[in-house]
């Protein structure tokens, strides 16, 4: 069981709901989780490697099969494979950019909400995210608070008939928190 801290809450129209919370995205009570990706799915520093671990092999066997299939996933694109020993019914790969990129508060708040279309194609009712592009990938925190909640607001308003009703920002204490927590105050 999670011993989450909630820090902020945002319903949103149709009962859909926008949580941000202190845990630990391997054991949030939801349908789906979403991997802070590269566009190899080569998951082998960050989230990425913590999830894979998690996962076992069964993951990276699949990712490396995705992507012989279907080539790299883009910047702002989003890819689903199983969640190997994982309690989910899937594992979301959500591709940020990296900073220097360019544009790229459009770009993770396109991945965030490529993660969710993914999550909607399937069906699922609750997914949680950590903090893509911030960590590795160094994409300043205050880009990153902006873009996590216009990527869930767009997704979220988007369809009146989404299966979505739960979306959960998972994040560690820090200076981020209080970046979206004030974003999402706007």
């Amino acid at each position: 069981m999670s011993e989450d801290t909630l820090v902020a809450r945002e319903e949103r129209p149709g009962g859909r709901v926008f949580e941000v919370v202190l845990g630990d995205l391997l054991t949030q009570p939801v349908d789906a989780i979403v991997n802070a990706a590269n566009g190899h799915l080569a998951h082998g520093g960050g989230v990425a490697a913590a999830i894979a671990r998690a996962a076992g092999p069964e993951l990276q066997r699949e990712s490396d099969a995705l992507v012989r299939a279907h080539g790299r996933v883009p910047v702002g694109g989003a890819a689903v494979t199983g969640a190997g020993r994982l309690p989910f019914r899937a594992v979301i790969h959500a591709v940020g950019p990296q900073r220097g990129d360019g544009d790229e508060e459009s770009k993770l708040a396109s991945a965030i909400d490529s993660a969710l279309a993914r999550a909607e194609e399937r069906g699922f009712a609750s997914v949680a995210f950590p903090a893509v592009s911030s960590g590795i990938f160094a994409v300043p925190l205050d880009v990153c608070a902006r873009a996590y909640v216009r990527g869930v607001r767009g997704r979220l308003g988007a369809r009146a008939d989404s299966p979505l009703r739960t979306v959960r920002l998972c994040l560690v204490p820090g200076r981020l928190v209080d970046l979206v927590r004030a974003e999402m105050s706007r």
